[in-house]
């Protein structure tokens, strides 16, 4: 009888760090093989994006609003899940509050980096060296080598259902005889690295000039900027699926697409992790934190001396850095590679 490894992993809030931390989890099934028995503690909205993992034994649905502290709850929670008996907690978020419950849940090793002073609720803790982890996906792997990047990091990638894209195809009257570009228009940072509606709607009617077809992919969150690319463009060849689709159904759209035209946020690693193109555009942030982990993606970025500033907003109020990729520039990168 094999000898099984529980881990327990608190997940990050975030569909990107959702994404990335794929990474962790390749390394640990290398490492256990067979042994492990992975399970995954993160929001609702996350659930059908980690059955996509084909390492994710179980989602454990986080009932916590995202920034509530609900003390007395996650103790409760944290002495419920000591029946679980798991052997190790990866807690990835570097809050005080989400190394709680694993304090309470009887593991007797919780691994992290200290974040806010959590030198009492973890005990495998490493303090985090950002010149030598400079990327997120560093960070999450340096967790299982020792606080250390490891020497090869595998890249995140989701199982594609084929059956659903046939559906989908339908749904949304999707032509699979033409070329499919997929629209990321949304960040939810902030404007600061959301690429400019009127950029994206003249290049949708450059594209479908030359025979492509668009199609807009977000949340409900996201409806807005959808409908103001469209109305831009005035171009009713443009499928619009902004909230009308779920998270899990993007997966599969961005599969389908030929190439997929984004901001630096969620759905860029959604995008890279089924291996589909990717031209990826980086406003206020940077490829040197969170880059598209993909070997078909396309960085594109100006060099502006305020860039990268990380901020939700642009304080000279320009834009400069998003404004100067223009429509052009993108369409090259598509009709000179399809």
């Amino acid at each position: 009888m094999i000898n099984k490894y529980k881990i327990l992993i608190i997940a990050p809030a975030w569909v990107g760090d959702m994404v990335m931390s794929q990474t962790l989890f390749k390394l640990l099934k290398q490492r256990y093989g067979e042994r492990l028995i992975l399970d995954v503690f993160a929001g609702d909205w996350a659930r059908d994006i980690l059955q996509r993992m084909p390492e994710v034994n179980r989602v454990i649905v986080n009932p916590f609003a995202h920034g509530k502290l609900a003390l007395l709850n996650r103790i409760k929670l944290g002495i419920a899940l000591r029946r679980e008996k798991y052997d190790q907690v990866f807690v990835l978020p570097n809050s005080l509050k989400s190394a709680i419950t694993p304090l309470f849940s009887g593991i007797k090793r919780r691994t992290g980096f200290i974040g806010e002073s959590r030198y009492i609720l973890l005990n495998d803790i490493y303090r985090l060296n950002r010149h030598k982890l400079p990327l997120m996906i560093d960070r999450f792997c340096a967790l299982d080598n020792h606080g250390n990047k490891p020497p090869n990091i595998p890249y995140p990638r989701l199982i594609v259902n084929k059956d659903n894209q046939q559906k989908l195809t339908k749904e949304l009257n999707i032509d699979p005889n033409k070329t499919l570009i997929a629209f990321c228009p949304a960040a939810e940072f902030g404007p600061a690295k959301r690429w400019l509606p009127e950029h994206f709607a003249n290049l949708a009617n450059l594209l479908t000039k030359d025979g492509y077809q668009i199609i807009i992919l977000g949340s409900n969150k996201d409806t807005e900027i959808s409908k103001e690319i469209i109305k831009l463009a005035n171009n009713q060849n443009i499928i619009d699926a902004c909230g009308k689709t779920s998270l899990v159904y993007a997966v599969d759209l961005l599969a389908l697409a030929n190439y997929v035209i984004t901001n630096d946020s969620g759905l860029m690693h959604v995008a890279c992790a089924v291996d589909t193109k990717v031209i990826a555009i980086y406003g206020s942030s940077s490829p040197h934190f969170t880059p598209p982990l993909s070997d078909k993606a396309k960085v594109l970025q100006t060099t502006l001396d305020c860039q990268p500033c990380f901020a939700r907003t642009c304080r000279f109020g320009h834009y400069n850095c998003l404004r100067f990729i223009t429509p052009e520039m993108v369409c090259k990168e598509i009709t000179c590679n399809c």
